[in-house]
Formats: C-alpha cells, structure tokens, sequence
C-alpha cells in the first residue's frame, strides 16, 4: 500500500468510495465523474502502479472487470499505462464503461474527436 495513493486509501476503507462489488482482492467502484450511468473502476488492493507492472495482478484484475463486464449488452473495457496513454492515477484501474447504441461517448482513439488525425 501506497501512503499518498488515493486508491490504496479506498482499497483498504480509508477513504470513502462507493463500492459496487467486493473481491478477497480487487474493488469495483463507481468514479467520481462517471462518462455514462453504470461506469465503474475495478482496482487492485495491492499498489500496482499500472497494467504492466505485475501481469498476475493485472490479470486478476482483468477477470473481475470482465465479470462485471459480461453482466452488461455492450461495454468498453479499458485501462491505460503512462501519462503519454492518459494515465493520471497511478494505480492499476480499468474501467468498465457500458454503452448503448447512439451514445455519442467518443474514445480518444476514433474518429469521433474532431481535428485529430493519425500519424
């Protein structure tokens, strides 16, 4: 556990949080600014600072977002690594994003954000 680390603080019930589902070792929360009704983050109890750091804690991770994410029609599953990735938590997060047809939430990557072009 990381002493400065927000989600060690909420991984361990030192900071509040609104918990969906509990696992011996991985939390799901809802974000405080969620991008649709449903978008959770499923965080690790260890600090793990990102995806690539320990696989196994990734992938325990990982099963637990996609147990959450098999209860939903459609979602988007999605962790980041390093700030150039979008990254400004600095613990393993992924979040699981539900989504419907006609949503209009852009991912940074498609063509829904306008003026940007691939290189």
């Amino acid at each position: 556990m990381s002493s400065s680390c927000v989600f060690c603080s909420i991984a361990a019930g030192q900071a509040p949080a609104t918990v969906v589902r509990e696992w011996d070792d991985v939390i799901a929360i809802r974000p405080l600014g969620p991008v649709t009704p449903g978008h959770v983050l499923v965080i690790p109890r260890r600090h793990v600072a990102d995806v690539g750091e320990d696989p196994q804690v990734s992938a325990r991770a990982m099963v637990c977002a996609a147990e959450l994410a098999g209860e939903l029609p459609a979602a988007n599953v999605i962790t980041s690594k390093g700030s150039a990735a979008t990254q400004t938590v600095f613990h393993l997060h992924i979040h699981v994003v539900p989504r419907i047809e006609g949503d209009a939430l852009p991912l940074p990557w498609t063509p829904q954000q306008a003026g940007h072009t691939a290189s």
